[in-house]
């Protein structure tokens, strides 16, 4: 078993799509009447609009208060980087960079509807 794909829902798709990208994933053009979006390379990101997701799910979607993903970096550097577009866009840091004591450099950010994401990179010296 493996998991295929991760999945968000955006009240805003052209506004949640802004945010992903900031964080390094590509999508498609995004057209008015569209309600779902995957990245088109990489980690498999889908986001659907909260409207489908209630319509299929008949309740409104609504985001944890832990985060619901984590995105590997190369480097402790790209982690500060990324963390520094969402800030710069007015977007949600839930927690700076810093160097934790598990051996990763370890940021969260929040994408505009509130789902947390977790940015890491093992620091020198330490494997993932």
């Amino acid at each position: 078993m493996q998991i295929a794909a991760v999945a968000v829902s955006a009240t805003d798709l052209s506004r949640a799509v802004a945010f992903y990208e900031r964080l390094g994933f590509r999508f498609p053009a995004v057209e008015p009447d569209t309600e779902h979006v995957e990245a088109e390379a990489g980690i498999r990101l889908m986001i659907d609009t909260a409207a489908l997701l209630e319509g299929l799910h008949g309740e409104p979607p609504r985001p944890g208060n832990a985060a619901g993903f984590a995105l590997l970096f190369d480097s402790p550097s790209e982690v500060d980087e990324a963390v520094g577009r969402v800030s710069a866009s007015g977007g949600t840091v839930v927690l700076e960079p810093f160097d934790a004591p598990w051996g990763q450099r370890y940021a969260t950010v929040a994408d505009p509807d509130g789902y947390r994401v977790d940015l890491f990179c093992p620091l020198s010296g330490q494997s993932w």
